[in-house]
Parts: C-alpha cells; structure tokens; sequence
C-alpha cells in the first residue's frame, strides 16, 4: 500500500432545517394558533483517531466530506430531525491544521476520542415560538443557520518511541529488521526506504518499544531535498534518536562530517530536534575495513562528548547493549534487570 501522510481535503457541516410556518386548523377550533415546529440542527464533522489505520490513503480518495444538513420543522408542533454527523477515522498520530492559516485544529495522539472541528447549524424556530399575548398569530419563522466549512490539512506523524536517523544506506532497515518483527526493503543502494517503518522491539520483562527507521536524510532535506522535510515531520515524535554511521567509506567519505550535517538538517527544520537525547551508533562492524577504522573514529566522537555504539545490524553482534541503552532512558537503570 501506498504510504500517504499528508493530505487537504473539504470538510463541512450540516446545515441547520429551517423552522416552519404552520397554522392549526380543526373544526370548531376557528382561532387554532401558530403549531409550526422548528427545524433539526445540522450534522457535525468529527475527526477520531484509530489503531486500525495506518495510512491517510482513504481521504486522498475522498477530499469531500459533508455531514447531512437538519430537517425542516413541520406543522403540528413536529420539530425535524437532526442532521447525522459525519465521523472521520484517520490513524493515531494525525494532526489538523486549518489549510489556509496553518494553526493546529486538533493533535489527535490516543485512539478512541473523538474531536468535534466543525458544528452543525442550528435549526431555526418555528412560528408557535414566537407566539405571544399582543402577537397571536406570527406569520414568520427562523431560517436554519449554515453549517461550517474548511480545507483542512491532515499531516500523520508517526508515534514510535525510538527515530532510526542517519544517510541512505547506513543501515537503518537492517537495524529495524534484526530487532523487530517488520520485514523492510533492504538493498545497497541509496534510498531503498521509501516510506517509514515501524517496528515493536520486544524487551525485557515482557516491556516493548515502538522503533521507526525514518527514511534517509541528505544535506537540504529541511528545504525538500532528498526524501526532504516529508519524513522529517516524523522525528518530532520520538523520544530518542538513534543516529547510525557507516564507516566502511573511509577515507574517501568522513562519517563525521555527514553526523554533523545530519544534526545541522534536524536543526534547521526544527532545532528542538537537536535537543533530543541521541544515541550514536557505528554500523557494520562485521566488515574489516570498518573493524580498522573503529578505534579512530569512536576516539574522534568521544573527543566531542558521545560515547558511540559498534553494532552489526547483519550478525546481531552489540546489538543487546544498545537496546539496553535505549531502555535504560525510557523506563530508568532498573529496566535492564532480568
């Protein structure tokens, strides 16, 4: 399936019924008075988030949705019915902005709580309403008020506990793949990894935790280079970045400038990315031209303040004491016991 996170669709309300203008007439009741009923109010738009999806693709086939406008009121005192609200299921982590201004309508981050954007119409009176003892007989009724209406932009962003950073090719689907039950794309070639993938890492004492290996970032992805900001959006969730190196390039390529670049890309589009805890990690180790380089490189990074990880994604070798690591932030030292 097509990964779709971003989408603009129209949304709107329904109208309010109109209230009626009626008269009651029976025999021998000359002087019946007003009975004309009100109308229903309009359907409201409600948007809930749900496990059961994963992806906004529905919506980009339908970038219209209305709710059902009220009833008109009717004589006999008999009001219309209420419009019927439209619920509109999109996957957790989805979050609303108004199109045109940008401001966040709703951040829909738990399942199963659904967020009224847009209010039906209320429903106009009818004229027995407006009876009263100097005006017996009101030859008039309230219209039913309009519903609302927006574009509105939906932009899904993964819920993942642990962002997989780094570029294409470093490793980053293997790493889900070794730890995880998800089965990525994996090649060796750049931008094997087109969408995101999310992985649960089963840990200790029966705990989990959600892994996403977000799409290879290149220097101007802030400004939509690459895959660009499309997948950046992504890291805003997570509350650890894993950032993976690939040394097997030296020296033709310096792993370090292209760690720098990276945090610069984070910073640039938004700079408390940079401000997350990060755990850096040097892939690979199963190569020799990587085993040679380990000890220079792990120097240079400890000589900047970063303790860095020797992993082999391929072989599973240092991968427990980085899981370890990782769950030593999320739940404290007493995690990693057992």
């Amino acid at each position: 399936m097509k990964f779709i996170d971003e989408v603009k669709i129209n949304a709107r309300s329904g109208d309010g019924g109109a209230g009626c203008v009626s008269f009651r007439r029976e025999k021998f009741i000359p002087l019946g008075g007003p009975d004309g009923g009100d109308g229903g109010k309009g359907g409201d738009v409600l948007f809930e988030a749900t496990t059961a999806l994963s992806t906004l693709l529905e919506l980009r086939c339908r970038p219209h949705l209305k709710a059902d406008r009220g009833r008109n009121g009717m004589g006999k005192n008999r009001h219309g019915a209420n419009g019927k609200g439209l619920k509109i299921m999109v996957p957790v982590g989805t979050v609303i902005h108004d199109a045109e201004s940008g401001e966040v309508l709703a951040d829909l981050t738990e399942a199963g709580k659904p967020v009224v954007l847009l209010k039906g119409g209320r429903g106009g009176q009818g004229n027995a309403r407006f009876a009263t003892s100097t005006h017996k007989a009101p030859k008039f009724a309230q219209p039913g008020e309009p519903g609302e209406e927006r574009w509105l932009r939906l932009e899904l962003k993964l819920l993942a506990d642990v962002g997989v950073i780094g570029f294409p090719s470093v490793g980053k689907s293997s790493l889900i793949a070794r730890v995880s039950s998800a089965r990525p794309k994996i090649a060796d070639y750049p931008f094997t990894t087109l969408t995101p993938n999310l992985g649960v890492v089963a840990y200790k004492n029966y705990r989990s935790f959600v892994m996403a290996d977000i799409p290879g970032l290149i220097e101007g992805a802030h400004a939509g280079a690459g895959l660009g900001h499309r997948f950046l959006r992504h890291v805003e969730r997570t509350d650890i970045l894993v950032h993976m190196l690939d040394i097997s390039s030296l020296p033709e390529q310096d792993p370090l400038a292209g760690y720098e670049a990276i945090n610069r890309e984070l910073s640039l589009f938004n700079p408390e990315l940079v401000r997350k805890r990060q755990i850096v990690v040097i892939n690979k180790i199963d190569l020799p031209q990587v085993r040679e380089n380990l000890a220079a490189i792990t120097k240079r990074l400890e000589e900047r303040g970063v303790r860095p990880f020797a992993i082999s994604a391929a072989t599973g070798e240092g991968i427990q004491p980085l899981l370890d690591e990782i769950a030593r932030y999320l739940w404290g030292g007493d995690s990693i016991t057992g």
